[in-house]
Order: structure tokens, then C-alpha cells, then sequence
């Protein structure tokens, strides 16, 4: 520890090994070593004693839509990252949509860059998009760095970016697999939406019936037949219907290379809980009712579910309308993931270790990053978070940071105070403070 710059001690850390009483020397925004609590401070080192509160490894959230440029009134690179920040996520990939232009070609991708440049308060990284007519681009874009692609097999929501059929999701894949990249995939089945009953208006039961498991169920069975076809490597995005487990489960135990992540509100939020007209509580997949959640839930314990990821997807207040059928669909989570995800976590016999694992460390892995991100060890980067995890606080709208201060969570009680943010070893937000943007512009290959 002679080269350290700052050492941050702990009487919990939660490292590789498990939770233990640590000190994390840090140099050149790198952990040099993880040492014995009462390991010496050499001199000239800064100390950073937290004491009892956990001091665990920043989360890293792969799917955000931050929306800039071209919807910037929905959300921002400074107002999604000072968001982030102050959750304890400090590295995000941003979504290929519903910024305009969508992140489907190099340029598109240099016009993304060009809007976060100078804004992020957190490191940020970038999917590609892949779309019907986009297959030439696709080897462009990973050359150029982006971490995987992303793509719809039902309409999106936005007319910028339209949906595979399975026809042209295979010309995609197959292109994604000679390259070596990753589809991570929106699965809705276009035929079973439509089968569905369209009622619109008010009522969540009827939302919730215009949006049927078996539409997602359908999806990922012809996802998992497209890929072990083509030997390529997909993941599935925001899985909300426990009922598609079995069929993952089978894949995989065949050799499918396939990968599978859940978010905050599946997990916390139950549709018998939905107000009548509460669009904040829309998105899609859509939250299910309570006996969904259990199967999920194992599924993580299991490893059926590799990780957790917020899928943040703001709009303008105006857009949040009381018709389910017409208001926008998406939960903005990205300050109150790792709260939300720890109170239910604890309830149900879960350990924090758990929680990072499955937003941190096996996010980082997902797309590449483990090589710096996602654990306290040596050789990592600083990107660390303080938290209170027994302490509890109640969710005020007015309190969060990204842009239009619309929350599924308001009047939720939460357990987890984020007490401060560090990136790179240097703190970035405490009780609120913010520092200036100090994140980086990721790429694969970093």
C-alpha cells in the first residue's frame, strides 16, 4: 500500500471473498490492494473511515435510454448521470433509442458521443441498434466500440426504430455472430400483442391483458431457436413472465448461449398494487401480478436470471396520461434500483452480496467491463459506493435527479442510504453534493 493515494476502510467491504473489515488502497483512480482493516496508512495517504456503513462496488447499469440528443426534454446526459450517481451507478450503457438519431450507424454513434460529452457524472458506454434495414452497419458500429446491439421483435414505441421479424432478426444474427457481438433483445411477440384484447382507457387489468405472458414466452422460444441455429450469442432483455423460464433453462442446458436480465419493478412492484389511470406504473413488458414475482425471484438465487438493470426510460410528464393504451410506457429508476432492489432482497432472505452480483458484477461481465468494473479488488477501477443498508428513507419525487421527476416509487418506504459516490476514486456525490461531471465515454474495447 506505499503508493496509495487514498484509502477507503470499512468495517464491512464487500469484496470477491465475501463481506469482511477492509481497507481498499487506491492510486490513479485504480484499487492497488485490499488489505486487513488495520493494515498502516502510509504517510501522506488520504483516510476515508466509513465505519459500520457497507462500502460496496459501484453498480453497473446496461440498459438506460437517456434519450439525448433529440428528446432531450424526456431526459439528459447530466440529469440521467447525476440520477445514476446519486443511486450508486457508476457506469451505464445508454439504449440506441429514443434519442433521435437512434445509435444505428457510426455517425449516429459520433452525434450520441458529441451530446455527452462534458455531461456525464458517471462513465457511460453505448449500444447499437439493429433494424430491418441497418445489416451493413452493424460490423461499423462494433469496430467502432459499442457494447452489443439491440433490437425490437415487436413495434418499439418509436417510429425511428422499427421491429424484426424473424426473418430479419436472423440476417441480424447471423451478421452479430461472425463478428463475435452481442443481440440483447426486446422479446414481444407481434402475433400474440395483436390476438390480445385492445380495450385501452383507465384500467391496469386491461393494460395488462393487451400485454399477455405468452406474447413473451412465444418470443424468447423463437429467440432461442434463432440462436441455436446461427451458434450466436443473445441476451433477453427486461424478462418480466416467470412462465419463460423453463424455456431459457432448457436452452441453456443444450448449449445455447443465451443470457437473461430482470429489472427493479418485476421484482418490487405487483399489479394488484397499480392504481386505475397510474401510467407511471406502464412499461413493457408490463409489471405482473404478486405470484409472477416468486418465480423470478428464485430464478436469481438459481442463476436462471443473470442480473438486474433498471431499463429507465423517462418521457415528459405530459406523456404519462391516464389511458394505458396511449401513455408513454416506461419506469424511471435509475437513483432508486439499488434501495428498491435491497428492501425486497432482505425481505426475502436475500444478502447484500447478492444484490451486487447481480447489478454489478455480472452486469460488468455481460458486456465486457469485468476486466475494471464490477468488483473490489486489485486492478479494478475506484468506483466504489457507501451505503447505509439498515437505514431507511421514504421516496419524495422532488428528491430525484433525472429529468421529469415522474416515480412508480413516490411514498415507497426504502431501505439503503447511498451516503456517497466514487468514481475513480473520487467522490462525486455525498448527501446530495454534487461534483462536476468527471465520467468517461466508454468503449468495448477499453
Amino acid at each position: 500500500m506505499s503508493d496509495a493515494e487514498l484509502v477507503l476502510r470499512s468495517r464491512r467491504v464487500i469484496t470477491p471473498e465475501g463481506t469482511r473489515a477492509a481497507a481498499v488502497a487506491v492510486a490513479g483512480g485504480t484499487i492497488t490492494a485490499v488489505l486487513p482493516y488495520e493494515a498502516e496508512v502510509p504517510a501522506g495517504s488520504r483516510l476515508e473511515d466509513f465505519g459500520d456503513d457497507v462500502l460496496l462496488p459501484g453498480l453497473v447499469d446496461t440498459h438506460v435510454h437517456v434519450d439525448d440528443p433529440g428528446r432531450t426534454e424526456w431526459e439528459g446526459f447530466w440529469t440521467a448521470t447525476r440520477a445514476a450517481a446519486a443511486g450508486g451507478v457508476t457506469t451505464l450503457i445508454d439504449m440506441p433509442l429514443n434519442s433521435i438519431p437512434p445509435t444505428t450507424t457510426v455517425d449516429h454513434l459520433r452525434t450520441k458521443k458529441e451530446a455527452a460529452a462534458g455531461q456525464a457524472h458517471v462513465d457511460v458506454g453505448f449500444w447499437g441498434g439493429a433494424l430491418p434495414d441497418n445489416v451493413k452497419d452493424l460490423r461499423p458500429l462494433h469496430d467502432a466500440g459499442v457494447f452489443g446491439f439491440k433490437a425490437f421483435l415487436s413495434p418499439s414505441g418509436v417510429d425511428e426504430f422499427p421491429h424484426l421479424d424473424q426473418e430479419r432478426l436472423a440476417r441480424a444474427m447471423a451478421e452479430i455472430a461472425g463478428f463475435g457481438g452481442l443481440l440483447a433483445v426486446h422479446a414481444e411477440d407481434p402475433h400474440h400483442l395483436a390476438a390480445a384484447p385492445q380495450l385501452g382507457g383507465p384500467r391496469y387489468a386491461d393494460f395488462l391483458a393487451s400485454r399477455p405472458h405468452d406474447a413473451e414466452d412465444a418470443a424468447v422460444a423463437n429467440l432461442i431457436a434463432q440462436a441455436k441455429r446461427l451458434d450466436a450469442r443473445v441476451h433477453v432483455l427486461h424478462l418480466s413472465s416467470g412462465d419463460a423460464l423453463p424455456l431459457i433453462a432448457e436452452a441453456r442446458a443444450g448449449g445455447v448461449r443465451i443470457t437473461v436480465e430482470t429489472c427493479p419493478h418485476y421484482l418490487t412492484l405487483t399489479a394488484e398494487e397499480v392504481p386505475d389511470g397510474a401510467s407511471e406504473f406502464k412499461c413493457c413488458p408490463p409489471i405482473r401480478g404478486a405470484a409472477n414475482q416468486d418465480p423470478l425471484w428464485q430464478a436469481l438465487a438459481d442463476g436462471a436470471i443473470d442480473c438486474v438493470v433498471t431499463d429507465h426510460s423517462p418521457s415528459t410528464t405530459d406523456l404519462k396520461t391516464d389511458d394505458f393504451a396511449t401513455a408513454w410506457g416506461g419506469i424511471s429508476g435509475l437513483q432508486l434500483s439499488l434501495p428498491a432492489v435491497w428492501t425486497e432482497a432482505r425481505r426475502r432472505g436475500h444478502r447484500l452480496e447478492d444484490v451486487v452480483r447481480w447489478t454489478s458484477t455480472h452486469t460488468a461481465h455481460l458486456v465486457g467491463l469485468d476486466a475494471r468494473k464490477g468488483a473490489i479488488e486489485a486492478g479494478r477501477d475506484a468506483d466504489l459506493v457507501v451505503l447505509a443498508p439498515d437505514e431507511t428513507f421514504t421516496v419524495d419525487p422532488a428528491a430525484l435527479q433525472h429529468r421529469n421527476r415522474v416515480t412508480a416509487y413516490a411514498g415507497r418506504t426504502l431501505h439503503g442510504v447511498v451516503r456517497s459516490t466514487w468514481l475513480r476514486g473520487e467522490r462525486i456525490v455525498k448527501d446530495s453534493e454534487f461534483t462536476g461531471p468527471r465520467g468517461r465515454l466508454l468503449s468495448r474495447d477499453d
